[in-house]
């Protein structure tokens, strides 16, 4: 049994909102779906972190969840800043019940324990902004983090955020202190694509391994977390 995380699918089978017109995104579902299936087995969970699909709404959605759930293995997500179909956890779940997606749960607010770890997240945020509503959304996803790490029950917890808590040119205070607070070691993050992944940071600062794994940096292939 193994952890792998993707981030950024952004899905369009429900919306003409095509990934293919940009470079290196040509075929990209039919490659995804490969390497995915060659990759994951029944038994192994993948987080996707955030951008999941181009859907407005759960109508729009359905298709894209019917692509993910037949995926193999099973799939824990969570929000990234262009999942406008997100809704209130009982709303969500609801919608994988009436549609039969068994492979399917959401890391919001809460956490997945394992054999010895656990998995948590949240969206995470922009930047430093002087801008009072980006400001109010950050403390909102802080808090969102802490409660989701003060919800697992493991001492290694394993954090996943859509937006990077740090990159060669910024970061983000209020999440790396929070991050340092609870003695995180792995931080896996998504959001940057193409020319703006130059700007990622895959290795270790101040003393916690962080790993760009959108999914064209991945060349859409799951990325293994751990084995357990």
């Amino acid at each position: 049994m193994s952890l792998f995380a993707i981030a950024d699918t952004h899905l369009s089978f429900g919306t003409n909102k095509p990934m293919d017109t940009f470079g290196g995104w040509e075929n990209y579902t039919d490659r995804l779906e490969k390497n995915w299936n060659n990759l994951i087995a029944d038994n192994d969970y993948v987080i996707i972190a955030g951008d999941i699909s181009w859907a407005m709404s759960f109508n729009e959605l359905k298709a894209d969840f019917d692509f993910i759930n037949r995926l193999n293995g099973r799939k824990i997500i969570l929000k990234g800043n262009h999942d406008y179909w997100w809704n209130t956890v009982k709303k969500m779940n609801e919608f994988l019940d009436e549609n039969g997606f068994k492979t399917i749960s959401f890391l919001y607010n809460n956490s997945f324990d394992f054999n010895g770890f656990s998995v948590c997240g949240s969206r995470g945020w922009l930047f430093d902004s002087e801008d009072a509503q980006d400001e109010k959304v950050l403390n909102r996803e802080v808090m969102r983090l802490k409660m989701s790490l003060d919800s697992a029950n493991c001492d290694e917890k394993i954090v996943f955020l859509h937006y990077p808590p740090v990159t060669t040119n910024e970061k983000c205070d209020e999440i790396l202190k929070l991050l340092k607070q609870y003695g995180i070691k792995k931080c896996y993050y998504g959001h940057l694509h193409g020319v703006a992944a130059k700007y990622a940071i895959d290795d270790r600062v101040e003393g916690i391994d962080f790993k760009l794994i959108s999914a064209d940096r991945l060349n859409f292939t799951p990325y293994l977390i751990k084995k357990f």
